[in-house]
């Protein structure tokens, strides 16, 4: 009879514990109108053009309580490449560099996220680019986090960064004379789900 109500008990603990640390984590869906990803490459060293992508999809799980299990995957939307030229976005997503046709998309999901101040963190993930996998870190920091004033949801806002090479995803059309390195800067708003 003890090993029966033993038992009864620490399963009631276990489901109440388990029911907490789902409540510790809430999910977010990010807003693909107020997230972009902006990317600047060095050309031939007289200009750093840059444009930007827009998100296919996003979640963020965000556990207050320890940051550290939080979770990001987001899918990008490769062929929505806007620089502010038609012809030189049809140049980037063509064959010679993103080959969007045949990628329409990338792909990046957190492994890793060291929290380093108060509002700032490491989030390491895989990044999927042109085919091609690599881990990528990006310094993230929180701008804000409440209820939004227009959905009344729940809602948090992040600015984070990257320096990635592109030749470690395959595109290497003419490196080293267009840098190598692209620089990654991410503005994005995520609601609660």
């Amino acid at each position: 009879m003890k090993r029966v109500l033993f038992a009864t008990v620490a399963a009631a603990m276990l489901s109440v514990s388990l029911s907490a640390a789902a409540m510790a984590s809430d999910k977010f869906s990010f807003d693909p109108n107020h997230t972009n990803i902006l990317f600047h490459d060095n050309h031939f060293g007289f200009s750093s053009p840059s444009g930007h992508f827009g998100i296919k999809e996003g979640t963020l799980t965000l556990d207050e309580q320890d940051p550290a299990k939080s979770a990001v995957d987001v899918t990008i939307d490769t062929t929505s490449l806007v620089t502010g030229n038609p012809k030189f976005d049809e140049h980037i997503k063509s064959a010679d560099f993103l080959d969007a046709e045949k990628f329409p998309t990338a792909t990046f999901k957190s492994t890793k996220i060291e929290v380093t101040g108060k509002d700032t963190a490491k989030v390491t993930g895989d990044l999927t680019l042109h085919g091609v996998t690599k881990p990528v870190t990006l310094d993230v920091k929180l701008n804000k986090e409440g209820d939004h004033p227009m959905t009344k949801k729940k809602a948090v806002g992040f600015t984070a960064s990257a320096t990635i090479k592109r030749s470690d995803f395959g595109v290497v059309k003419y490196v080293p004379d267009v840098a190598d390195d692209v620089k990654i800067d991410i503005e994005s708003e995520a609601q609660a789900m």
